[in-house]
Formats: structure tokens, sequence, C-alpha cells
């Protein structure tokens, strides 16, 4: 086993695909195919599920490429460190989360302080299956949601089937989001009975569109108004032009979001929003990094 055959299976793993992971490793498909296949071979185990409809990962496969990272994350440290060539090993990094800005915040500072020269980091702001799938396929190093007395039986279900955790980072109480132009953005608190006569904005979950795939709490009260959207600044975009709100966990940044305003909802329910991790798997110095860039922004 060499560490080249460790970098050509998390890359298959990463891209989904042997077609793309050779493209992306500027080998042909044949060569990459025959490398994994030899790995397999010599390691005794499946680790990808070939299909027609294409690849996917064996639970066998996971474990292994869970220790597979942790030894090119040691490699590559140590070429850093004393192999003094002028090239530079490039720095990789995958979160998926619900659309939370202290996420993108968190972000912002590992990409300032460890991305240097060379860096291919990724952040998935994604619906809440595609989070558990991320994870789960060792696409994404941890997924960030939330859960609550509705759905935690249910999520916490789905992770153990898939060998996966949930790990609390903090408790919201329920707020809102609202333009600060909004009639209700300099109040104290407001109602769900005041909320009736404005739109109502949440995430849209796809082919998922359960109410335990849910980015919002509440999400099975009924509302006059409904609007679904994809993304963020579709979102606030939406809430400052239709004076439109939406149920949160009240963590915002002024700076990325200064239009925006946060009002608690007075209504009982926690948001306990925490990180998604393989059970067997052991954090990167990355992971740890952001994990404690998170913290910053949460206190």
């Amino acid at each position: 086993m060499t560490l080249l055959q460790l970098r050509y299976a998390a890359m298959v793993a990463e891209k989904g695909t042997i077609t793309e992971a050779a493209n992306e490793l500027y080998i042909s498909q044949p060569s990459l195919t025959k490398a994994i296949k030899e790995l397999e071979k010599e390691m005794g185990i499946t680790i990808f599920v070939r299909t027609n409809k294409g690849i996917t990962i064996s639970k066998d496969g996971e474990q292994f490429l869970s220790y597979a990272r942790q030894v090119l994350e040691q490699a590559n440290l140590l070429e850093e460190k004393y192999k003094h060539t002028n090239s530079i090993i490039k720095k990789q990094f995958c979160i998926s989360t619900q659309h939370y800005s202290f996420a993108v915040n968190a972000f912002v500072d590992l990409v300032k302080e460890y991305g240097g020269d060379k860096y291919d980091f990724s952040l998935r702001e994604t619906q809440t299956y595609e989070i558990i799938e991320d994870v789960a396929n060792m696409k994404s190093e941890i997924g960030i949601l939330y859960m609550n007395s509705f759905n935690e039986v249910v999520l916490k279900k789905i992770l153990k089937s898939k060998g996966l955790k949930f790990t609390e980072l903090f408790v919201a109480q329920p707020h809102i989001f609202v333009s600060k132009s909004h009639p209700l953005a300099n109040r104290e608190s407001v109602t769900m009975e005041e909320l009736d006569k404005y739109p109502y904005l949440s995430f849209e979950q796809g082919e998922h569109n359960s109410f335990y795939y849910s980015e919002e709490i509440f999400s099975i009260v009924e509302r006059p108004k409904n609007i679904r959207v994809r993304d963020r600044a579709s979102l606030f975009n939406l809430l400052i032009g239709l004076n439109g709100y939406t149920v949160c966990s009240g963590v915002i940044d002024e700076e990325l979001n200064g239009n925006i305003a946060s009002v608690p909802l007075i209504k009982e329910g926690n948001m306990h929003i925490g990180i998604v991790t393989h059970q067997k798997s052991s954090f990167s110095h990355l992971t740890i990094a952001y994990i404690e860039a998170l913290k910053q922004y949460i206190q």
C-alpha cells in the first residue's frame, strides 16, 4: 500500500466517480481503476461498490477512508515541514451545513489562518438530507444542523443507521429574522399570531421535504402565506422585499446581514445546534480549528 494509492482512493470518494477523480488527478481512467482494485485486493476489502449508476462507498470503505485521510494529513504535514521544494501541498477541507452565518464566519477564519498559498476548501450550504449523506459518504468532514424535541428521534435514528453521531455545540432560543424596516423589527418579542399576515420563508428540502428535515423550528405550524427558497441570499432579499420572516436561531452577523433584525419569538422550544461526524473517525487539525472558530461566534 502506498500514499499514492491512498490519495487515489480519497479523491474517488470526494468526487463520487472514477471519471471525475481521474480528471482531477491527471491520470487515465483505466489506470485509476486498476490502482483502486489493487488497493482493495491488498487490503482484502471492497472500498467502493460499483453499479451501473456509479460508485458508492461500502461500510468497510467508510472506515478505511477515515484512517486513510488521517495518514494522508500526517504525510502532508511531514512534507510541508521537511520537503524543501517549490511544491506546496494543497490543503483540503470540506463541510456541509444548514444556512447559518456563523458557519460562514468560522470558515472565513479557517481559510485566513490555515489556507496558506495553496488550498481547496469547500463550504456546502445545502439541504439537511444532503448534509447527512455528505458526511456519511465522506465528502465532508463534518456537517452542521439542528435538532429539537420534534425531529430528534427521527434524525438520531437516521444518523445511527449511517454510522454517524451528533455533538451539540449550543442551544438557541427561537427568534425570527425580519428586515430592519419591518413593522415588528423593533419589538422586544413577537407571537406566532402576530406573524400570520406576513409571508413565511423557509428553505425547501427537495425530494426529502419532510417536516423532520426542515431547517426551521416549528415547521409543522400551519401558515397562510408560504415561500420556499434554496439559498440564503434569496431568503434575505425576500425578507426585505416582501416584509416576510423566517424562524431561526437568532445568531446573526451584523457585517454580513446588516439589513436584518433578530427578534425573540414567544413560543416554547429550543434549537440544539451541533455537528455531525463519523462515529469511528478522529478529527483532522483543520476540523479541530474550524470547530474552535465556530465557538467564537456562538458564545
